[in-house]
């Protein structure tokens, strides 16, 4: 049955007590003076568990079944201890008593032990009012994360999650671009991108692009779910990104932390945060500023983003919280290159006159409470104030069979240009809620948890195309008097409503086997509500017609998801897990309504749905081997594609239904850990990241089934080793793609001189080699590195609209260097 045609949602879950339960393990942290220690981490290293301790110093462990386990206790302030609790037919006490850590370990070294036990590379089964159970989940942690941090290098900072693709296209990492599985990987618009658990790209269903990242600087973790986060978290193929930002210093009123960045190609970058807790008050902040030149000619830019959380603990019980964040950059973009061009001067740039500037506001109130010890719920209400603006020459083709990329942007006698730049705006205006309730009972002796949530989500977008002003400056107003004949020029509202109800439940049928069904209801109402230009030119592409055209469409649809995950614990340190879920992608509007230089839009374009499964096992050996390997299918309906109509035009539309499968794997040894697991001075770690991925069309009506699919590198491989004596870190990184199709007539190149050379054909396998230092003294860091040592010229995206169109070269060998002060 198609998922379109399912129209009602009745959800029905019987929740059944029983007289039986789990017992758990409670205690108590203190301090050499007797005093209770608040937020220290409480680890149990058999199940996984992970909690913290209260004001008074007390936790709780529950969930737990007769035996013996390994109780890891961490505060940054103490040093860390183990104890064995051991649980037989009843509850079992233990408590702790911690000393201070030594005047000798530095902040490098007590991270380094806290990850050498905690060793988090998965989200637990769950988390607050989340369920991510069976699920296929990694955590970038970023607490020591070595890496170019200063401008966001995703090569660096996702190195270690399975299978990304990631186009290399933004200098000063003012914008993420990720992608997997075959999916686009422009501007993240396959993932439901979250910050602190709320939605942050411009509009969920009709432009799920994101143009606002967080720093790096900020960050404490990224957590990716994969495909079968859509019961959750929304519909999309791709899962689920979600920014953690740092938290509040809970032990100090004010904490101070700098870091100056410089690199090269003049990068200059200025980190500079607060944080801090009085009381029930808790504070953290931060304001991010950037520049630099880029490494090609008109690639300029300039980036301010500042950011407020505040919390107010009402009692152990409830909390609200509150978040402010602003982001405005403005970006001069050199350009797309053609083949050619790129292989004679990779650094060139024939554009002098176009600009992108993004101003971004986001706002967040949630509020958390604790009905019971088994009963947590959450209400996040949230909210988008944002516009991006795109302005320049894209290339006039002097007729159908000119390229665009080498289109001169011609002058007149006086010096003066000629041609109006091409201005695209887009404002949005967005706010929803989401609701969450989770709670646990008792299911024939097992201890179940059921989540139910909704969200409310209501947009009220609006974008405009038409002519720009002459001049080389960033000026970003519509000259439609000075140029009515202008042939680009449309003006449309896009209202959006979207309602949803999710609801899962882990079912626990034994101590190591639980099964995790779950469904979303989902209703979508979008709209346009406009007018545009409909020109028609002649074979030497001259216009011989230009008609006004209104277009105001609603469209509504009702939809279930389904999805099962399942998980069995062979033993402690070694899982099974395995997931299937149903996707859908709407079409968005910059699917329909932006005119670009060159494809065309298919009239007929509509929504994408499809499936995804993962098969996997996940553990951990000894303390010192992680690892996460796991097969996955994607099939895809109805997918969005570029393809070459009768008259020879590129279109953009359903081209066709595919399949997408692979082996995706992690593994980390640390070394350290199995010959110097009693000398902390040590570190020494390597990892390997391997995805191998392959895919077909298996049915269309377009001359493409049996081709390969677009963005889908063969072979993925990151692989780096860490390494460090004392306070000193460093760490090498090596990556490897195959090469990639990039539309799905798999053309290899096109034609030299052709109107599709640089938009046209695969991205060639590419090999980057990183290096990474830092060292730490008392309250300094030091961090210093060199991205792509061995100079390789490469490219990651074939642009067919901004910022190109043509190949987007990458960054070539460049260095950084950052200074830290903390107080």
């Amino acid at each position: 049955m198609k998922l379109r045609d399912c129209s009602v949602l009745v959800i029905t879950f019987f929740i059944v007590s029983s007289i039986f339960s789990q017992h758990k393990i409670t205690g108590t942290v203190l301090d050499q003076n007797n005093q209770p220690i608040k937020n220290a981490e409480v680890y149990n290293q058999n199940t996984g568990e992970q909690t913290v301790t209260d004001t008074n110093g007390k936790f709780e462990l529950t969930n737990i079944g007769d035996g013996e386990y390994m109780i890891t206790v961490f505060n940054y302030n103490y040093d860390i201890l183990e104890k064995q609790a051991k649980v037989e037919g009843d509850d079992a006490v233990i408590d702790f008593e911690l000393k201070p850590i030594g005047e000798e370990l530095s902040e490098v070294l007590i991270t380094q032990r806290r990850e050498r036990i905690f060793g988090l590379k998965q989200l637990k089964p769950v988390e607050g009012t989340a369920i991510y159970a069976g699920k296929k989940s990694e955590v970038v942690l970023l607490e020591n994360a070595l890496g170019n941090l200063a401008s966001n290098n995703a090569r660096q900072i996702y190195a270690q999650v399975a299978g990304l693709n990631i186009y290399e296209n933004s200098v000063g990492g003012l914008q993420l671009n990720i992608g997997g599985r075959g999916l686009d990987p422009n501007r993240t618009a396959n993932f439901n991108t979250r910050q602190n658990g709320y939605d942050i790209s411009a509009d969920v269903l009709g432009y799920p692009e994101s143009y606002y990242t967080p720093p790096a600087e900020a960050l404490s973790e990224i957590q990716v779910v994969r495909g079968a986060a859509s019961l959750q978290y929304g519909t999309q193929f791709g899962g689920l990104i979600n920014f953690k930002m740092k938290q509040p210093n809970p032990n100090k009123k004010i904490e101070w932390v700098t870091r100056q960045s410089l690199g090269a190609f003049n990068l200059f970058t200025s980190f500079n945060s607060l944080s801090g807790t009085l009381g029930k008050f808790s504070y953290y902040t931060y304001f991010n500023y950037k520049e630099g030149d880029g490494f090609r000619p008109n690639s300029e830019f300039d980036s301010k983003n500042a950011y407020a959380h505040l919390g107010y603990k009402f009692s152990e019980k409830t909390k609200l919280t509150g978040e402010f964040t602003y982001l405005k950059y403005l970006a001069k973009q050199p350009g797309g290159l053609t083949d050619t061009q790129f292989e004679l001067d990779s650094d060139f740039s024939n554009r002098t006159r176009n600009w992108f500037e993004v101003d971004w506001k986001l706002f967040s109130l949630k509020l958390e409470h604790e009905f019971s010890k088994k009963t947590d719920f959450s209400l996040n209400l949230f909210g988008l104030d944002a516009s991006r603006k795109a302005l320049g020459f894209r290339g006039v083709p002097t007729d159908l069979n000119s390229n665009p990329i080498t289109a001169v942007d011609e002058i007149d006698a006086e010096g003066n240009f000629v041609t109006p730049r091409d201005l695209i705006v887009g404002n949005f205006q967005n706010w929803g809620a989401e609701a969450r309730l989770l709670s646990r009972y008792n299911l024939l002796g097992k201890e179940s948890v059921f989540l139910i949530g909704s969200k409310y989500y209501q947009a009220n977008n609006d974008a405009r195309q038409g002519p720009g002003s002459l001049g080389t400056d960033a000026n970003f107003t519509f000259q439609n008097n000075t140029f009515p004949d202008y042939a680009n020029q449309s003006t449309f509202d896009f209202p959006n409503l979207n309602v949803a109800v999710f609801g899962e439940n882990i079912f626990n049928i034994t101590d190591k086997f639980s099964v995790t069904p779950g469904i979303r209801f989902e209703y979508i109402k979008t709209e346009s509500d406009g007018i545009y230009n409909d020109v028609v030119f002649d074979n030497a592409g001259n216009p011989i017609s230009n008609i006004t055209r209104t277009d105001d469409q609603t469209l509504e649809r009702s939809f279930v998801l389904l999805g099962l995950g399942s998980s069995y614990k062979i033993k402690p340190g070694l899982e099974v897990y395995a997931n299937i879920s149903q996707n859908y992608r709407s079409v968005t509007f910059s699917d329909i309504r932006i005119v670009n230089p060159t494809f065309v839009i298919s009239p007929n374009i509509g929504d994408e749905e499809g499936y995804t499964a993962d098969v996997g096992f996940r553990g951990k050996i000894n303390k010192s081997l992680t690892y996460d390997a796991s097969v996955f299918g994607l099939l895809y309906d109805d997918r969005i594609g570029e393809v070459f109509d009768d008259r020879a035009r590129r279109t953009r539309g359903n081209i066709g239904d595919a399949i997408i499968y692979g082996l995706e794997s992690y593994t980390n040894w640390n070394i350290a850990n199995t010959f110097f697991e009693n000398n902390t001075n040590y570190v020494l770690n390597t990892f390997v990241n391997l995805a191998i991925t392959d895919s077909e069309y298996t049915q269309s009506d377009r001359p493409i089934e049996g081709r390969k699919v677009e963005f889908i590198p063969l072979i993925n491989l990151k692989t780096g080793i860490g390494f460090g004596y004392k306070n000193f870190l460093g760490n090498i990184q090596f990556t490897h793609l195959s090469e990639q199709y990039t539309e799905a007539t798999n053309a290899d190149r096109a034609p030299q001189g052709s109107k599709e050379e640089g938009t046209l054909g695969k991205i060639p396998s590419y090999s980057i080699l990183d290096l990474s230092f830092s060292y730490t003294y008392k309250k300094f860091k030091l961090e210093t590195g060199i991205n792509n040592v061995l100079d390789e010229n490469y490219f990651t995206q074939r642009a067919t609209g901004y910022p190109g169109p043509g190949i987007i070269p990458s960054e070539p060998f460049s260095w950084y260097a950052t200074l830290q002060f903390k107080l």
